[in-house]
C-alpha cells in the first residue's frame, strides 16, 4: 500500500458495466510530510468514501481488486483506507484533525 492525498474526482457517465455505481478520486502519493513523491496522478476506485484533501492508504496493481465485489473490476487503484495519524518514532507526522 502507498500513502496519496486525494486531490479530486473524475466523473465519467459512460463506464464498463462492472464500473456503475463506482467513485473515482484523483490522487497524489506523498511522503510523510505530504510532499509530491512523483509528478504522476492516480485515479482510483473509493471503496471506503474519502474526500478531496483527505490522506489515504492504497491498493495498487492486483490487490487492488481483492477488496470485495472488485474482483472482477478492471481497476488497477483501489482506496482502501482512510489516514487519522501517521507516527513515526514516537512522534506525529500527520494528524487527520490538523488538516481540518
Amino acid at each position: 500500500m502507498q500513502i496519496a492525498k486525494v486531490i479530486g474526482t473524475v466523473v465519467g457517465n459512460q463506464k464498463e458495466p462492472s464500473l456503475r455505481g463506482s467513485k473515482f478520486l484523483l490522487l497524489r502519493f506523498v511522503d510523510e510530510h505530504g510532499e509530491d513523491i512523483s509528478n504522476e496522478y492516480e485515479v482510483a476506485i473509493d471503496v471506503v468514501g474519502a474526500g478531496i484533501g483527505e490522506w489515504v492508504l492504497v491498493s495498487r496493481g492486483s490487490a487492488a481488486r481483492q477488496v470485495e465485489g472488485s474482483e472482477k473490476r478492471p481497476s488497477d487503484a483501489a482506496i482502501v483506507a482512510i489516514i487519522d495519524t501517521i507516527n513515526l518514532e514516537n512522534r506525529t507526522i500527520y494528524s487527520k484533525k490538523d488538516h481540518y
